[in-house]
């Protein structure tokens, strides 16, 4: 093995030496041996065995090589294929990412263009918006400066047709005023028949009279030489009215008065008078109490045209102090300014709410509504609807306060006492209360009530020639719509609510007042109403149900009062009127006859006529 070994060598040796680059012809021995076959026979034989052996070395080597060769030249194929697919596939990546940029180089540029295009169009239409703005705005400046030109035309005409309407309309107003001044006049000249009664100098008044209407009346001319009144005139001439209305009001307190106190001493000698003659027994009270049916079914009315003569002067007078307020604040009501408006509202919350507040509840809370309309008739503010209120805020605002609180006192009386009989008591001590101190709202209670019912008065209208019926029913204190007539139970329901709370209003007085005056409408007024009542012919069904609801509510309190007398006055009812009431009483209206008939027998039996239902006691005022 080491010969082989050398021989590889020297094979490598040769291989890398010059020689070894030369072609040899490896088939020399066989060559020559075809030349000199004979010649070298012998030679051959002997060296055949290494040539063999070397040529096969040779042969081998080369077999070798040529196999790494052919190796080597596969792999380097494999790895120069490897290299061109690599160099190919980076030249495609290359030029995918040419063609990317390309494309996104062109789509930039068109995005570009379309900005650029897009910008341009939007300045352009922005310049145009601009220009159609400016134009619009030209146009708009245009069209108010014509407008305002058109409008001050307008205004400066309106303004000459609104003075010369204002003048029209002034130049009516003080006409009206004069005529409502001469009218005052008239009446004023007219209580020249009331002169005996007066304690005041008449004449004062009517030169006073005289005075205001001559100031009208150089008003009048003043203003016909100009060209139309000015406010100041017309406010001066209502300024002249109102002191003529004010005197007008001051006599006419002064003949209320003095008519009170000749009605006072008729009613004394008149109760007098039925005292005397209940004590001469029953017998003298068969015929007096009410007008008897004569020979051929005339009454002899003697007694009740005397009765009527005084009630009926009482009534009036109370009834022009009504209208007589009206009046005072008429230019509240008809004013057609919107201050005005909302002052009058305002007001008449004021007046009005509290009262439909009256409730049993609490006398705490009593007293905080009898303190709240004491307040506003007091001339403070009061707080309504989450506004001040006083009726300071407009020269007629008392005036109206006072004739809208005396109004909703009745209208309680008309609905809630004539629903809830107990809701009488409460009602009636705070008006009792508010006509101690208020004596003038109590005057226009009583006027509201008379106009109302007029069997409060009691006095019972009389159908007159050329009146319409509708009209006398109204007078009757029915309520009449659309020439329809309410049915005959629900005007005995309101009647009796009014006859009710009169009732109580004349027994109760308010427990934080002064107990050292008098009563202003006491329980005198209700044996007087009592007394007239029997001497008047009764009226089928309404006075049955008005007795029984007076005597239910103040029976109790006349009993206290008038002790042996108001017995003598009951038995007198149950002898002599109880038969006049049953002689006109129908069979289908006999049921508040007979309610009357079995209260009245029923407190004759005990001697005794119970509290009304409801009454309020001490414990009511400390809750």
């Amino acid at each position: 093995m080491p010969s082989e070994s050398r021989c590889w060598e020297t094979l490598q040796a040769l291989r890398s030496s010059d020689k070894g680059r030369l072609c040899y012809y490896r088939d020399w021995l066989l060559r020559r041996e075809g030349k000199d076959e004979s010649q070298h026979t012998e030679s051959m034989v002997l060296q055949s065995s290494r040539g063999i052996k070397v040529e096969g070395c040779v042969r081998m080597y080369e077999l070798v090589h040529r196999m790494k060769g052919t190796e080597g030249l596969r792999q380097w194929q494999e790895e120069q294929e490897r290299k061109v697919q690599a160099l190919s596939e980076m030249a495609s990546e290359q030029l995918k990412r040419f063609d990317e940029w390309k494309e996104l180089k062109q789509h930039k540029e068109c995005q570009d263009l379309r900005e650029v295009m897009e910008k341009s169009s939007r300045e352009a239409l922005g310049h145009q918006e601009k220009l159609k703005a400016e134009h619009r705005h030209r146009a708009k400046i245009l069209n108010l400066k014509l407008r305002e030109a058109e409008q001050q035309r307008v205004k400066q005409a309106e303004q000459e047709r609104l003075r010369k309407e204002e003048g029209q309309v002034r130049l009516r107003a003080l006409y009206a005023l004069q005529e409502e001044m001469l009218q005052l006049s008239q009446q004023l000249d007219a209580s020249e028949q009331h002169k005996a009664l007066l304690k005041v100098d008449l004449a004062a008044f009517q030169t006073r009279g005289n005075q205001l209407c001559s100031l009208i009346s150089g008003i009048i001319r003043a203003s016909s030489e100009s060209s139309y009144p000015t406010v100041e005139s017309q406010a001066e001439a209502e300024r002249a009215l109102q002191e003529m209305r004010d005197l007008l009001m001051n006599l006419g307190q002064e003949i209320t008065r003095a008519c009170e106190d000749k009605r006072r001493q008729d009613e004394e000698a008149q109760v007098k008078l039925q005292e005397a003659q209940m004590q001469q027994g029953p017998e003298a009270h068969k015929e007096p109490p009410a007008p008897s049916q004569g020979p051929g079914g005339k009454q002899n009315e003697d007694l009740q045209v005397k009765v009527q003569d005084i009630t009926m002067q009482w009534y009036q007078q109370l009834q022009d102090a009504s209208m007589q307020c009206v009046l005072t604040f008429e230019g509240l009501t008809n004013s057609k300014d919107s201050q005005a408006k909302k002052i009058k509202m305002d007001l008449q919350k004021a007046a009005t709410i509290p009262v439909s507040q009256i409730s049993t509840i609490a006398g705490s809370k009593l007293k905080e509504i009898f303190d709240k309309i004491h307040s506003l008739l007091s001339g403070k503010p009061v707080q309504s609807g989450g506004r001040s209120v006083s009726v300071t805020l407009n020269p007629q605002g008392l005036d109206f306060v006072q004739y809208k609180l005396a109004e909703k006192f009745v209208k309680q009386g008309e609905e809630e006492v004539a629903s809830h009989h107990e809701a009488a008591f409460p009602i009636a001590v705070v008006a009792s209360g508010i006509w101690e101190l208020h004596p003038r709202v109590g005057d226009l209670i009583l006027a509201h009530l008379h106009k109302k019912c007029p069997y409060s008065v009691p006095f019972y209208p009389t159908f007159k020639e050329g009146m319409a019926l509708e009209d006398y029913q109204r007078m009757l204190g029915y309520q009449v719509k659309d020439s329809k007539v309410e049915q005959q139970d629900n005007f005995l329901k309101r009647m009796s609510g009014m006859i009710r709370l009169y009732a109580a209003i004349i027994q109760l007085r308010w427990p934080y007042g002064n107990r050292q005056e008098i009563h202003p409408h006491g329980l005198n007024h209700g044996w007087r109403w009592l007394a007239q009542i029997l001497n008047m012919e009764p009226l089928s069904d309404v006075t049955a149900t008005l007795l029984f609801d007076f005597l239910e509510v103040c029976g109790n309190a006349l009993m206290k009062q008038y002790q042996v007398q108001f017995w003598k006055m009951l038995i007198l009812i149950k002898e002599d009127y109880f038969p006049r009431i049953e002689a006109i009483t129908s069979s289908g209206q006999m049921g508040s006859f007979i309610r009357l008939k079995q209260f009245l027998e029923k407190c004759l039996q005990h001697k005794d006529i119970p509290v009304p239902k409801g009454f309020l006691t001490s414990s009511f005022w400390r809750s």
